[in-house]
């Protein structure tokens, strides 16, 4: 099958122009190494993170690493008006160990994929006179202008105490966190901890969020102050409904028998009620949501400012519908807002804005067929669609009421792009928004209260991550981590070998297009045919191939003398419902024919050699390598699987139902999805590895279809990592994982 031309010929020529203009012809260019990858200094010098403007927009605070250890990141802050950055607060001015954290805490970061250690989080005081630093389950208060009084630095919780989820109350008296399962705060006025809520137990806790909830609806908290302080929605979370999976956590040095309440497909979920506690006199009024609305999810839930008026998000078990209630406190009566239906699923997001200066608030919805931002009044009633067209809005980034303007990111000038576009909340034109990001590739933000500033995390692929000051109007005020390739840059030595991408289309069967990205050697020899590894994701709603700066291993991968591809299959993110919904109730069937697609178009081209062609994924990816490996051997040769979900009903129940119903209404699209339905087929190398520790997809998956492969007396590698969880966290354990890879693919596809 022959391919559309090339969207791109981003030939990355510039990697050649580096190496004569940038940083000269006075050294030879090293070899990548895995070991390399994952030392420091970092290769693309570790930009600044999670980059948050002070509340009367004079400074800027982000997290970054020292060169010697760029994974231990400490606080730092830019003077706007000086235009001076400097070391605000170091991690090991606070703890002595700075990778210490209690099993919530580790928990809580995996569901966040943080992989960093040090100060990872911080919070603004709504008046911008200090912050908040959780780390190693302790609190610490930073105060900008210290007194004789005051001290610059306090200690507001202890270790033992274990804190999590901590944040200021909107006019900053208070300080909350969740201590072993109940709601604290500190009160910053009389200097002591308050405990708001009691009764907490191993099996219900008050102010978290469920397993499910912070897993797959990105719901991190489970409470919410009211802008009076006067109160504060919060969670009941009771897991006795949930049925109990025991693991054994295997480490290096022990064994630990792990009883958890893993709610999976097609069985009970966690019972979450929602309640509004008082602060006068510390009563909750509980709203009883299961018993109102039955089987289902809160989803989101947002106070609508300067109003004691609470709204919340109900989703369906099913998730084919999600509704926006609003509850009023003086009256104690539901509302329905609006709601939103789908023959499929509904997309959670977190685009809900409600306006200060006027009754109104922005909602985002798929109803078109596309992610698109729509102005409501508060009871509901439709004003007008901001956005339209046959492409995605990302998110919502600020608006400005003052002028009337509302920022977002989206993709539409390039499906393998974000940009930041401007329109009016007026706009007569919703499809004719002003694009403000002016170089092509990806684009990240983060703005000002007053959205009169705003910080843009930039990468493509021949820029590694730049971080710049912008104004309004997308202007560049100044650069906070410039990043050019310079002679004394970690990458100057490596640069000049890295290798040659390029994007470009396919047609699916039903004509949709595939876009794919393709790695190769900058110069590819006459009369010689590479190997390939295919790297593969495939997974619902996320994207890989995407113009940004790509990952080292590809890079190591070609100077190896192989070519790399990705392409992103039907059901991937941010094309719209059509391209995304097609593999509702049949998991793995599209995906794998829009894979097996893509590996033959690399089988017709003249320098691949046909027979040697490999397949690497993670998680979704790793589950999509076991199928491609067993179910199109005749285009793959050998496959590497990582920490693979192999039988959909052994995972959480939020993910899988949204995409393939239960295990009890849809047993045949469960058992075409099942890896072990064809497990005796497999006739190729194949290598899987796997946390000990996963509590995620958990071991139970790989063991299944370790003992599936034994049973039908099939040969494969296996390697299992003690201790490790989803994300195989660590810099050793990394360097062997992807050192395995590598040897692994070299035996088999060299």
């Amino acid at each position: 099958m022959q391919p559309n031309r090339l969207l791109y010929s981003t030939v990355l020529a510039v990697m050649l122009i580096f190496s004569s203009v940038a940083h000269g012809q006075s050294k030879p260019a090293q070899a990548l190494t895995i070991e390399r990858i994952f030392s420091a200094p970092a290769l693309d010098t570790a930009a600044p993170t999670q980059l948050k403007f002070s509340p009367d927009e004079t400074l800027l605070t982000y997290l970054k690493g020292s060169e010697q250890a760029p994974d231990v990141l400490d606080l730092w802050v830019y003077d706007l008006k000086a235009q001076q950055h400097r070391l605000l607060l170091a991690a090991t001015e606070l703890v002595t160990d700075v990778t210490a954290m209690s099993a919530a805490e580790q928990a809580r970061r995996e569901r966040l994929r943080i992989r960093n250690s040090g100060i990872v989080d911080y919070r603004w005081s709504p008046k911008g006179d200090a912050l908040l630093i959780p780390i190693a389950g302790q609190l610490f208060l930073y105060r900008l202008n210290p007194t004789s009084e005051v001290p610059a630095l306090q200690t507001l919780t202890s270790a033992e105490q274990q804190a999590t989820d901590a944040g200021f109350s909107p006019q900053g008296r208070f300080i909350s966190f969740i201590e072993a399962g109940n709601l604290w705060a500190f009160d910053t006025e009389q200097n002591k901890q308050i405990q708001l809520t009691t009764g907490a137990s191993r099996k219900i806790s008050y102010g978290v969020a469920e397993f499910v909830a912070q897993e797959e609806m990105k719901r991190m908290t489970g409470y919410w102050w009211a802008s009076d302080e006067q109160h504060i929605a919060l969670t009941r979370v009771d897991v006795r409904p949930v049925g109990v999976k025991t693991r054994v956590d295997i480490y290096a040095d022990r064994s630990e028998l792990v009883k958890q309440r893993y709610p999976a497909a097609g069985e009970a979920n966690a019972a979450v009620d929602l309640g509004v506690l008082n602060l006068s006199d510390r009563t909750i009024n509980w709203l009883e949501l299961e018993q109102r609305y039955g089987d289902g999810y809160l989803a989101r839930v947002n106070w609508v400012p300067q109003r004691n008026i609470l709204t919340y998000q109900w989703q369906n078990r099913s998730q084919s519908e999600l509704t926006l209630w609003r509850y009023d406190l003086a009256s104690t009566e539901h509302q329905r807002i609006l709601q939103e239906t789908s023959e499929y699923w509904i997309n959670l997001h977190d685009d809900l804005h409600f306006l200060s200066n006027s009754p109104h608030f922005i909602w985002a919805s798929a109803r078109s067929g596309f992610k698109h931002l729509y102005l409501y009044r508060l009871d509901g009633t439709l004003i007008r669609q901001l956005t339209s067209g046959e492409w995605q809005v990302d998110q919502l980034e600020a608006v400005d009421e003052t002028a009337g303007l509302f920022y977002f990111s989206g993709r539409k000038d390039s499906a393998i792009e974000r940009h930041l576009y401007r329109s009016s909340l007026a706009t007569k034109t919703p499809s004719q928004p002003t694009r403000l990001s002016q170089r092509d590739g990806y684009h990240q933000f983060s703005f000002s209260r007053s959205a009169q500033a705003y910080v843009s995390y930039f990468s493509n692929t021949e820029q590694p991550p730049q971080v710049s000051l912008h104004g309004p109007s997308g202007e560049r005020l100044t650069w906070i981590h410039e990043n050019q390739i310079t002679p004394d840059h970690p990458l100057a030595d490596y640069i000049d070998q890295f290798g040659t991408t390029q994007f470009g289309e396919l047609q699916a069967a039903d004509g949709q297009t595939l876009y794919y990205q393709m790695t190769t050697p900058q110069v590819l020899a006459d009369n010689k045919r590479y190997p390939a590894v295919v790297l593969v994701y495939g997974g619902p709603r996320a994207q890989r191939v995407l113009n940004r700066w790509g990952s080292y291993f590809t890079q190591y991968l070609v100077q190896q003398g192989y070519v790399v591809f990705q392409l992103d299959n039907r059901g991937s993110g941010n094309r719209g419902n059509r391209f995304e919904q097609g593999i509702y109730r049949q998991l793995s069937q599209l995906e794998v024919a829009d894979q097996r697609l893509g590996a033959e178009y690399l089988r017709s081209l003249p320098y691949i050699d046909p027979e040697r062609i490999g397949v690497f994924g993670h998680s979704y990816g790793g589950y999509m390598a076991l199928h491609l490996i067993l179910r199109a051997d005749d285009v793959f040769a050998a496959a590497v699987a990582g920490a693979p979900v192999t039988d959909w009903a052994l995972y959480d129940t939020h993910y899988t139902e949204r995409y393939m119903g239960t295990p009890q209404d849809n047993p045949e699209g469960y058992r075409a999805a099942n890896v072990m339905s064809y497990a005796s087929q497999l006739k190729r190398p194949l290598l899987v590895y796997h946390g000990m520790a996963d509590d995620n997809v958990l071991y139970s998956h790989t063991a299944m279809l370790s003992y599936a492969l034994q049973q039908a007396m099939l040969p494969f590698e296996l390697m299992a990592y003690p201790g490790k969880q989803h994300g195989l966290r660590g810099r050793e354990t990394n360097i062997h994982r992807y050192q395995l890879i590598a040897d692994f693919f070299d035996r088999h596809l060299r």
